[in-house]
């Protein structure tokens, strides 16, 4: 047995291993290419970052020169309209010029002629007659007082030079005064925001190369190793990156293949290669790294359940087994014992309880039955003992899904959790009996001991249902559903008997206004539907401070509990006559009446008054209201201080 076991253990393991760096190729694999295309696309993005930093430091710096150009232009227009005494010679304009600290400055006349200027072989240009000039004509047909215009750098008529020319209206007359500016800040800056530029200060990895293709063209607009190298690779063409916007191997020069990932950014394919042998490289040098540390942890293992299946295992199986031999032939008196380790000494002390559990259950479970004399359930679970023994009928009993009993059973802690939760809220006044649902009760009996628990269930439902019947009746009046008032008296008795030294209560006595001419008038059905309505309302009061009940035909009660002051009491009489006054009730087809009722309430603080001095207080108060006036409460105190 040990030689097979060892034997097909290591082809299990030599087996799994392969499987292992397999799977591990491939997923390295494919986690090598995946961090390859997560690096470009993070270079990429970085790019695009620099990029776009670099057009709004573009914007931003082409926004506020021109706003400085047109100052600086309205202050020489400014100048040649309100100082008379500014000739327009050559040198007077340098001179202004230089004030202006501008590079040029230039007069033009109502005809497009320029007519003085700081540059003297500019003067006497016709501005009809370049495309770069002939922009500025526009102004001298605008009739806007503050028209300009402010071109981009771009080759001037006269020179081919690049200059930025501002140009604004005169005010003083018809005219245009120009100013110009050599744009070195912004050649350096738009110098900054090549691909060309980026690229080279980029950092890149060995053998990686970072590219930029024009998506119309074609043509290479900047690489990490600059223009000067030929660019006839496959991956360089516009086709083979569409396919690599995921990352591809693409052939590229002498036949070199190439991992390629490429983002487009605009009409701008940005790119990123590495050869494919780079990224074979590092696979082989961790499959191989795998390779050894799995051949090791082989030897190993082999080695260990060698000694573990010789000394450890084989020689309990074959001990417990013998055991196990001779309890099967009938003889349930064998004991198992066989140590070592303590598994199998557990093993042995679990098989010894299940065989004595075994041999006593059948009798136990008879013995229940025969006893109980009614339908019954009958359970045990025993200390050590990794099964529940149930009678069939225990889930139907407790309501228990059958896949959810098999669990309970195969777990005697969880069904001792569960019988636990069932038996920690017994029905109110009933020993031993459980609701498990609305109208479903059950006797659970159990019996703990050290060793085990023992239990029987009974279903009571039947029993249980009359008997809370009975119960309701005798403490609720059939008509509202409110207390009765002899139960009304015992639970006011009780509230006063547990009323705090701080705390204040009030009994409340009611009697309906006019309720015998609402009955002599509309009937007793309109009586009695006034009467349920009112009790709903009554109902309705939060259950925490309220207990209400029907004393007698059109009278009520009320006790008005867990308050701290009495203009909390009257805080809550008032809520209680606010919904009052907007509820009425049909007594007829065409007739509706508010209830009306009359209240007079005494407190109560402390434990050293009775229910009874205090229903005959609020009595009291409550004829008082109905002598004066009705539809309205007042307390005791008030009459009777």
């Amino acid at each position: 047995m040990q030689k097979t076991f060892v034997k097909y253990a290591a082809v299990i393991i030599t087996s799994a291993i392969l499987l292992i760096l397999l799977i591990n190729f491939l997923f390295r694999l494919r986690w090598l290419e995946a961090q390859q295309l997560n690096t470009f696309l993070t270079k990429t993005e970085q790019v695009i970052h620099t990029m776009e930093n670099n057009s709004q430091e573009l914007a931003e710096l082409n926004k506020s020169l021109d706003t400085d150009y047109l100052t600086r232009a309205k202050a020489a227009a400014y100048v040649m309209d309100h100082q008379k005494e500014v000739s327009l010679n050559v040198k007077e304009m340098q001179y202004l010029a230089k004030l202006l600290n501008v590079d040029e400055l230039h007069v033009i006349d109502e005809k497009g002629f320029i007519v003085s200027g700081s540059v003297s072989k500019y003067i006497g240009i016709d501005m009809d007659d370049h495309k770069q000039t002939r922009e500025f004509l526009s102004l001298l047909e605008s009739d806007d007082k503050d028209a300009y215009l402010i071109q981009d750098p771009q080759p001037n008529a006269a020179e081919n030079k690049i200059m930025k020319y501002v140009g604004v209206v005169r005010k003083g007359q018809k005219g245009i005064v120009q100013v110009g500016f050599e744009p070195v800040r912004q050649m350096e800056a738009q110098s900054r925001n090549t691909y060309e530029y980026i690229f080279s200060k980029f950092p890149t990895d060995a053998g990686e190369e970072l590219f930029a293709v024009d998506c119309r063209s074609g043509k290479i607009l900047g690489h990490s190793d600059g223009l000067d190298k030929t660019f006839t690779g496959g991956y360089y063409q516009l086709e083979e990156l569409a396919e690599c916007t995921e990352g591809a191997y693409v052939e590229g020069e002498n036949g070199r293949v190439m991992y390629v990932a490429a983002r487009r950014y605009g009409d701008v394919m940005i790119c990123g290669t590495v050869p494919r042998k780079q990224i074979f490289r590092r696979l082989w040098n961790d499959v191989l790294v795998a390779f050894l540390y799995l051949l090791i942890i082989e030897i190993a293992v082999l080695f260990l359940l060698n000694y573990l299946v010789k000394r450890k295992v084989v020689n309990g199986i074959h001990s417990i087994i013998g055991s196990l031999d001779a309890i099967t032939e009938g003889n349930l008196d064998t004991t198992v014992g066989v140590g070592g380790n303590p598994e199998f000494e557990k093993l042995s002390h679990g098989i010894n309880a299940m065989v004595k559990s075994i041999v006593s259950l059948s009798d136990r479970i008879s013995s229940i039955i025969e006893v109980s004399g009614i339908p019954l359930a009958a359970f045990e679970y025993e200390t050590g003992v990794g099964h529940v023994f149930a009678t069939s009928g225990l889930k139907t009993l407790l309501h228990i899904p059958e896949g959810r009993a098999e669990e309970l059973y195969r777990d005697p802690g969880a069904f001792d959790d569960f019988i636990h939760k069932i038996t920690e809220a017994p029905v109110e006044g009933e020993e031993d009996i459980y609701a498990l649902e609305e109208e479903k009760y059950v006797r659970i009996h159990m019996k703990r001991s050290a060793g085990g628990n023992l239990g029987v269930v009974t279903d009571v439902s039947g029993h249980m249902i009359q008997k809370l019947q009975m119960r309701y009746e005798n403490t609720h009046d059939p008509l509202t559903g409110l207390y009765k008032f002899p139960h009304f008296r015992e639970l006011a008795s009780e509230i006063l008997k547990e009323l705090p030294e701080d705390g204040i209560c009030a009994a409340v006595m009611m009697d309906l206004d006019s309720f015998k001419t609402i009955n002599d008038t509309y009937g007793h059905d309109a009586g009695d539907r006034y009467l349920k309505e009112f009790a709903e309302i009554l109902s309705s009061m939060p259950e925490e401070h309220f207990v209400t009940a029907r004393r007698s035909g059109d009278e009520f009660c009320m006790m008005i509990h867990r308050c701290e002051s009495v203009l909390e009491i009257r805080g809550y009489l008032d809520q209680f006559y606010q919904i009052l006054s907007g509820h009425e009730v049909s007594l007829s087809d065409t007739q509706k009446r508010q209830i009306s009722v009359s209240a007079g309430f005494a407190c109560a603080k402390g434990t050293d008054q009775s229910i009874t001095i205090l229903l005959n207080h609020a009595d009291e108060a409550l004829y008082e209201v109905k002598r004066e006036t009705k539809g309205r409460y007042t307390e005791y105190t008030e009459y009777h201080n």
